[in-house]
């Protein structure tokens, strides 16, 4: 009995730790999807209403939410045109968007 129970924990730890990374990047590339989805919103914003309008005011706020979320949860943040990950927040330095936002 013993001994069942000591291979039962040995190989649920083992799993823990084989899926644990696996979630982990799951999750991140979930959060790199919904910045790649607010990007493409924001361009389509700008090039249908202008860099100024209230649509692509209302689509950078959506942007940065999402990069705020993920560099809450993985201190990274994607970067669409240049396709990495940044580890410096500096989202608001992004040239698309006019310097009032």
């Amino acid at each position: 009995m013993l001994q069942t129970l000591v291979a039962f924990a040995t190989m649920s730890a083992f799993l823990f730790l084989v899926a644990a990374p696996r979630a982990h990047a799951d999750e991140r590339d979930k959060c790199r999807q919904r910045i790649e989805k607010a990007e493409a919103k924001l361009n389509a914003a700008v090039a249908k209403h202008g860099a100024n309008s209230p649509e692509a005011r209302d689509r950078w706020h959506e942007l940065r939410a999402e990069r705020e979320h993920c560099w809450t949860a993985y201190h990274q943040w994607w970067d669409g045109r240049d396709r990495r990950w940044r580890t410096d927040p500096d989202w608001d330095h992004d040239d698309r968007w006019p310097e009032h936002h």
